[in-house]
């Protein structure tokens, strides 16, 4: 037997492992089961988030799948936060920390007890880049499986999603909507469990787990209550043992610098979550790849717009879903030149024979390459004097591609919301909101509610944003994210002044401000950071070791084989 199918020998055999049996004895295995691969089962259930309601159910079917395999599932869970309940206040600053936290748990419990393979769920948007890293840094056989998207809800006679609920409070602000129309959006908007249904942070992660090769094609874009996600997961479960008898293709062999880059061609042909650019390096990192900011930009810039879905388009994870899913943009993607069709799939076929029965476009939701909505992906970076490191934009379903104005600047989330709620701005603005990024926050909090509120008042293209800080997958209008340097690394956003015209140019990728680089350096010379506050815990440890936006925010050095014991023989 190969070493990596057996990583659990080193626990069930030999003479000094009989504690080691005796304690497994006592979780209900026998001498049969000591004999099996054994396969971690990990998800983020949990009753704080809608997202991560429904993974149970998936994950015993999952159990079932490597049973019918002839494993021995072992299932455990760790947390999630949810970017729902903690978006517009402090708590923010944990939900990029908890991708981190989520990998290293995952990462511990599978090599303190030397398991043969890993099924990983997730649901909400940072639990599913962190399973992903936690499945490529520990590299054994394994499946990642997302519990899948709500149905929209119903009210004042439409569809409605979550993001009009929150794009309504704006809207409420302006004296254009009533409290009592937004209460029944509220409780009508998110009306089953699953996460949030566009083309979101959480739906296009899942989207690259299906480029990547780690999860199984077709299985991302299925809403979490329908039923067929059990068999889904099952087949999940299967899938790992097939891939222990036969040796691979292991996570390490399915993330390559080509996978990665159709990756990105997935997340710019579908309007993607400007996340993925800060999850698919991390993802790379895990891999032992050098995959930055500049690789992403260079694969959005030449990827065509090809599906309409929401927030910049019309239609939710369902519609595509009904239009025969994921593999329906990869094939059209394929068709066109965009992506790498000789990348391996979960099952060890390449992606070229895997989509070989997927559907053509329908024409509406995904269209044909030759038929683009865009010339170029829906999210592009940016870079100038004011973000020599990159920026990203979403440009998916924007009017203008160009803005300039006067800086009105904010040192943090909290003085801009307030701003916005009490129209304390200007039309023609832009917006900046600093010491918002990894390490200044730190944590780097996503703007939704600040974005949300802006185009809700109707003023989504008439002012610009521009923060060091992130933005939610749901975010729309001109809002310019990541921004690096960030301020606490001595980046050019910390030197802004109000009233200093900024140019945006997104046609030629530019993002500049109207100073010299010597008075630039001028200000450099006398910038003084603003107070921080002492942070202790996990938030101290973290500003400790994350590392630049454009590299992925991650917080180690990158990866590594684990050196393996043999276990002792009698």
């Amino acid at each position: 037997m190969t070493l990596h199918k057996h990583r659990s020998r080193m626990v069930t055999d030999g003479l000094t492992r009989a504690p080691h049996r005796a304690f497994l004895r006592g979780t209900g295995f026998d001498d049969a089961a000591m004999q099996k691969s054994i396969v971690g089962i990990v998800s983020t259930q949990g009753d704080n988030t809608p997202c991560s309601m429904g993974l149970t159910p998936q994950a015993d079917r999952a159990r079932l799948g490597v049973a019918a395999g002839g494993g021995v599932p072992v299932c455990f869970s760790t947390i999630s936060v949810s970017d729902g309940t903690s978006m517009n206040h402090s708590g923010m600053r944990m939900s990029l920390v908890s991708r981190e936290t989520i990998a290293d748990s995952v990462e511990i419990v599978v090599r303190a007890h030397a398991y043969d393979g890993l099924v990983a769920l997730a649901g909400c948007d940072k639990t599913l880049p962190a399973m992903m890293m936690a499945l490529v840094r520990v590299n054994v056989p394994g499946v990642f499986l997302y519990g899948g998207a709500t149905l929209p809800g119903f009210a004042l006679g439409k569809q409605v999603t979550i993001l009009d609920t929150i794009e309504a409070v704006g809207s409420v602000q302006q004296g254009e909507m009533t409290r009592e129309d937004l209460n029944l959006m509220e409780r009508s908007c998110l009306p089953s469990t699953g996460s949030c249904p566009g083309q979101f942070t959480a739906n296009t992660m899942a989207m690259v787990g299906e480029a990547l090769g780690l999860s199984m094609l077709g299985s991302a874009m299925l809403p979490n209550v329908y039923s067929e996600r059990l068999s889904i997961a099952q087949r999940a479960g299967e899938q790992v043992m097939r891939t222990i008898a036969t040796g691979g293709p292991l996570p390490r062999d399915l993330v390559t610098r080509a996978s990665l880059e159709n990756a990105c061609a997935a997340v710019a042909a579908t309007g993607g979550s400007t996340n993925a650019a800060l999850h698919i390096p991390a993802i790379a990192h895990e891999a032992g790849i050098a995959f930055t900011l500049d690789d992403v930009a260079r694969v959005f810039q030449r990827t065509p717009l090809i599906a309409d879905l929401q927030p910049g388009g019309r239609y939710l994870a369902r519609d595509l879903h009904e239009i025969g899913g994921v593999p329906v943009v990869l094939k059209a993607l394929l068709e066109g030149g965009y992506v790498d069709g000789d990348v391996l799939t979960l099952d060890g076929r390449t992606l070229r024979e895997a989509l070989a029965d997927a559907p053509d476009p329908d024409g509406e939701v995904v269209r044909p390459c030759s038929k683009a909505i865009h010339a170029s992906g829906g999210v592009t970076v940016l870079k100038g004097n004011l973000s020599p490191e990159g920026a990203l934009l979403k440009i998916a379903g924007l009017k203008s591609l160009k803005f300039s104005g006067p800086a009105r600047v904010f040192e943090n989330e909290d003085a801009c919301m307030k701003a916005v709620s009490q129209h304390a701005y200007e039309p023609g603005e832009v917006l900046v909101i600093r010491n918002e990024g990894p390490k200044g926050g730190p944590g780097m909090r996503e703007m939704l509610s600040v974005t949300a509120a802006l185009y809700g008042q109707g003023m989504g293209e008439k002012v610009a944003l521009l923060t060091d800080g992130r933005f939610s997958g749901a975010t729309r209008g001109l809002c310019i994210g990541y921004v690096g340097p960030e301020a606490a690394a001595g980046g050019p956003i910390g030197l802004i002044q109000n009233g200093d015209i900024i140019h945006i140019d997104a046609d030629v990728q530019r993002l500049d401000v109207e100073l010299t680089d010597e008075e630039l350096d001028q200000r450099r010379a006398s910038y003084k950071p603003p107070p921080r506050v002492r942070l202790a815990g996990a938030l101290e440890k973290y500003a400790l070791l994350v590392r630049p936006a454009h590299t992925g925010a991650v917080t180690h050095s990158g990866a590594v084989d684990w050196p393996y014991e043999t276990p002792e023989a009698e």
